[in-house]
């Protein structure tokens, strides 16, 4: 693979805006009741209506900064406007809190457990508000968020299962999350509030979750940043970790700071080593650090957003330091994602690969899959290989 970069930045923004973004445009809008249809078959077909709040939100953001980064599409606001009328109207709670599901009509079905389906309306919330100019819309977000921030020490409130002082292992995915979701906002939030949550996020996700000495992050751990030696303790998820490291390197750009930069492609280069299946490719879902069977089944199947993220993070890192690292690894991780989840039939990525990269089934969305990680992976390295092709350019 040559350092065509403009090249390579062209193929993901046409996969972008000629096969994914009409994938979901032509097949997930709900005219009838607002909203959108995630649970898609590989051609398109919607299979089940119920609607998933995290995944929603998700959808309208993605809408929303397409239409304020990519290109002002009216298609695109109109889109986005069918996705908040709903949201605005049935997503939440009493309290403020956002439900984890909804039925078609917008009855909820689960309750609100899930914190990061606020985080989620946030950053729809926050996008679409930029995009109309909103006010009810930034004031919700922004609500949310500090709602977020209140709970953040026990998100999931009265629908822990946990026994209240027994095993307090606290878990990697609000910090990480809160370290991207932050940036969005900090030209809304007052800059010492982005600035404190900022220092917060880096300093748990670099000091508390990362193993300095073996360079990965663990999904859970002791306030303290110990390990427990447990089935929740043992747990690696690399596409975690990978991800969160271009996030990390956001806010390495944004407050210049070198040596955070440095840390976060280390980091992500020591993970991708960690997690890559030497005898069949791709990266693994789940490990265990001791090396144990992992308790969950699916631990050796290839997920559509790991390698996605893991795009996004080498290419940031071969911007961000030029470390000929990134692109070897980059090269690779490409080869394997653009070969194995890119569907040329029916436009869209699958989701869901086994250990040997065949497609354990052929849906496009889900409970879980939307539309998201991808057409905000082939936006985001398609800006960075623009940068990278100017870069070289000069």
């Amino acid at each position: 693979m040559e350092k065509n970069f403009a090249e390579i930045a062209s193929l993901y923004r046409s996969n972008l805006l000629d096969r994914v973004m009409p994938f979901w445009m032509k097949n997930s809008l709900d005219h009838e009741f607002g909203g959108y249809f995630t649970c898609l078959a590989r051609d398109g077909r919607v299979f089940d209506t119920d609607k998933f709040m995290w995944l929603q939100n998700r959808e309208l953001w993605m809408l929303s900064f397409l239409y304020n980064k990519q290109e002002a599409k009216q298609e695109w606001r109109d889109a986005a406007d069918l996705g908040y009328h709903f949201l605005k109207k049935h997503g939440r709670a009493a309290d403020g809190s956002w439900y984890f599901s909804v039925d078609r009509q917008g009855n909820p079905l689960v309750q609100p457990y899930n914190i990061f389906s606020d985080c989620f309306a946030t950053m729809g919330f926050s996008e679409y508000a930029k995009m109309t100019g909103d006010a009810e819309a930034m004031d919700i977000a922004i609500t949310t968020f500090n709602n977020i921030l209140k709970r953040q020490d026990n998100p999931k409130g009265i629908w822990s299962k946990a026994v209240p002082g027994s095993r307090n292992l606290i878990n990697f995915s609000l910090p990480m999350i809160l370290s991207n979701l932050v940036l969005l906002l900090k030209d809304v939030l007052p800059k010492e509030q982005v600035d404190e949550t900022v220092a917060h996020c880096v300093d748990m996700v670099m000091n508390t979750f990362l193993d300095k000495e073996r360079g990965i992050i663990f999904e859970n751990v002791l306030p303290n940043g110990e390990h427990h030696d447990s089935y929740e303790g043992r747990l690696i998820n690399p596409g975690h970790g990978i991800e969160s490291m271009w996030f990390i390197m956001d806010i390495a750009k944004a407050y210049g700071n070198d040596e955070l930069m440095k840390q976060a492609v280390e980091t992500t280069l020591s993970i991708l080593e960690y997690g890559w299946d030497k005898e069949h490719e791709g990266i693994l879902y789940f490990l265990d650090e001791k090396g144990n069977p992992p308790l969950q089944l699916e631990w050796d199947q290839k997920l559509w957003w790991v390698h996605l993220e893991t795009l996004i993070s080498l290419s940031k890192g071969y911007l961000y330091t030029g470390d000929e690292r990134c692109w070897e690894w980059y090269k690779k991780v490409h080869e394997y994602s653009w070969s194995h989840f890119n569907d040329e039939v029916y436009g869209e990525w699958y989701g869901y690969l086994n250990r040997q990269g065949q497609p354990l089934t052929t849906l496009k969305g889900s409970k879980w899959k939307g539309c998201f990680h991808l057409p905000r992976a082939l936006y985001q390295c398609s800006v960075t290989f623009d940068a990278l092709a100017q870069k070289h350019s000069k």
